[in-house]
């Protein structure tokens, strides 16, 4: 038993020695697109920032996907920093979409996410509205005649069922 102690720890901590410096050189990179906010009405104004590029670095970004195109990333006052600005348009669709940066030096290129939603700087949460279309119908369809005639007959079956029930009962039969 201790033997098996003994392997599965010395296993753990072989793992955790080959993993601390490649999880540390990825955080010394900052290889990542930071885009704030990350959730923006259509219409927002949205700021990108990476450290991907190294220091005095330009690069191209791209959010076509939302339907911005192109913008252009300058370094910042921050050290490391390359920063772009871009605006979503008006007509954006609620989703989320993909922005692209190529860092001018060495071609590197990063993603992140922008999440496009309605009332997203309220942050209040949109409650559905309308019918579910699931071909059963509603309690309160768009016919009032089709629903008057569904009461009707459960109604109907009702009072033939407890009278059916009520004969069984006195013994008449059925």
């Amino acid at each position: 038993m201790r033997r098996t102690a003994r392997l599965l720890a010395g296993a753990a901590l072989t793992v955790v020695a080959l993993s601390g410096p490649a999880v540390s050189a990825y955080a010394a990179e900052g290889a990542g697109l930071e885009v704030f906010p990350s959730s923006v009405e259509p219409g927002g104004q949205v700021s990108v920032n990476t450290k991907a590029c190294g220091d005095r670095a330009t690069a191209a970004g791209d959010a076509s996907a939302v339907g911005a195109g192109p913008f252009t990333m300058a370094p910042s006052a921050h050290e490391g920093d390359a920063i772009g600005q871009f605006r979503v348009p008006e007509s954006a669709q609620p989703g989320t979409y993909e922005i692209v940066v190529e860092c001018a030096e060495g071609g590197r290129e990063v993603k992140g996410d922008l999440v496009v939603a309605l009332n997203a700087s309220r942050g209040q949460a949109m409650l559905p509205r309308g019918s579910v279309k699931t071909g059963v119908g509603g309690a309160l369809g768009p016919d009032p005649v089709q629903s008057a005639a569904g009461v009707a007959a459960l109604a109907v079956a009702a009072a033939g069922g407890t009278w059916l029930l009520h004969r069984r009962a006195r013994g008449d039969g059925i």
